[in-house]
């Protein structure tokens, strides 16, 4: 029998449309106008999918997401809306969605999708308790308002499968983010896997993300997996994702879209379940203008986008690292310091940290190892000349 699609949506035309070209497919195809017709076409007729829009008169998408599947677990459900932001895009996914799609609608991309989704099964709302990490768990240090808001993403967002793009300068914090979206995750016990794009030679790239059967290229003498096959089940980070070369993006594309991956010299699919991060420090708004950048990957990447500001717009969280920092590097080198003295504060936070958190770590890690042994208390002669002045 024919897979069974419930098409929702408030605007006739679009009902037309997705029914002709799901019908065309070979699918078995239904359609209601609203939240509370679907309901009753669902306790009346069986069906595989439901696809449905946000924004609706009589009922949310949202809503009918969960009634549905409340009744129906194994129902596969897609949003789709004109009015897509980060909070609904989050709340979809964590209620069961598969997947959240914007209009106007990528047939093609939604013709993936849909036959991505009927491929797995329904999994429950992501909102469940799930048993927590043995894993120490990593924190990102702050208390300012921005911070807060992160965090607050982060929690959000963790145990999904959602794709995430974090921006940022260099030195923020951005992998910090992403491992604490893997070990806030279902997925903490598995592999968290960190790919430097800018690190890589173009040349390489492919081979390093998706592997290579043997005699791909002159000096395969085995199969290697790449980072894709070995974050299977877990989380890949790719960082620097700007950097990324053309030929890279269309592929990482088709991964995003089909969730399986081909190995250089190959032509067999590979299924992967893999939750992508990716980051960068490049405004990919005009490396898509420019036509360096796909704009299909781009849209594809910041589902759920979190920007990270550069510390001289968060000062006040500047004792707290600073004082994180001083307590570990003492500890670890046998250093008696315990406190940093106010003129030395007022230095660090009146700096213009163009290296971000990370110039303080290197900063604070200096100053401890060059103080006396048995000083307790970091001075402002213990901080770099180029600080002071």
């Amino acid at each position: 029998m024919a897979e069974t699609i419930l098409v929702v949506d408030d605007e006739l035309n679009i009902r037309r449309v997705l029914e002709r070209a799901f019908t065309k497919d070979g699918y078995q195809v239904y359609t209601a106008e609203g939240g509370h017709q679907a309901l009753r076409l669902l306790e009346e007729t069986p069906c595989d999918l439901l696809l449905t829009d946000v924004v609706m008169p009589d009922m949310t998408g949202l809503e009918l997401l969960r009634r549905a599947r409340q009744k129906h677990p194994n129902l596969q459900v897609i949003l789709m809306t004109a009015y897509g932001t980060i909070p609904t895009a989050v709340e979809a996914i964590r209620s069961g969605a598969y997947d959240f799609l914007t209009k106007p609608l990528d047939m093609e991309l939604l013709r993936k999708v849909v036959r991505n989704a009927l491929r797995e099964p329904a999994t429950a709302s992501k909102g469940a308790p799930r048993k927590p990490s043995k894993r120490k768990q990593v924190t990102f240090i702050g208390q300012s308002d921005a911070v807060r808001q992160i965090l607050q993403t982060v929690e959000r967002v963790a145990d999904t499968r959602t794709t995430v793009l974090i921006t940022g300068e260099s030195g923020t914090g951005k992998e910090l983010i992403a491992r604490m979206l893997h070990e806030k995750s279902s997925r903490a016990e598995k592999p968290f896997v960190a790919v430097s794009c800018a690190a890589i030679p173009e040349t390489l790239l492919e081979v390093e993300l998706f592997g290579a059967v043997r005699g791909a290229y002159t000096g395969a003498e085995t199969d290697r997996i790449g980072k894709f096959e070995a974050a299977n089940g877990g989380t890949l980070f790719l960082d620097e994702i700007g950097d990324i070369p053309p030929l890279i993006q269309v592929k990482l594309l088709r991964v995003l879209q089909e969730r399986e991956i081909e190995r250089l010299g190959s032509n067999t699919p590979i299924p992967i379940d893999v939750r992508l991060v990716a980051a960068t420090n490049r405004n990919l708004e005009e490396a898509v203008e420019s036509g360096a950048f796909r704009s299909d990957l781009y849209y594809r990447l910041q589902v759920v986008h979190i920007h990270l500001p550069p510390l001289r717009e968060r000062r006040e969280d500047i004792p707290l690292l600073a004082n994180h920092f001083l307590r570990k590097f003492a500890e670890e080198n046998g250093r008696a310091l315990r406190e940093i003295s106010p003129e030395a504060m007022q230095i660090l936070q009146n700096a213009c940290w163009k290296g971000n958190v990370r110039e303080l770590e290197n900063v604070l890690e200096s100053a401890v190892v060059l103080a006396s042994p048995n000083a307790t208390v970091l001075l402002p002669e213990h901080l770099p000349p180029a600080l002071r002045s």
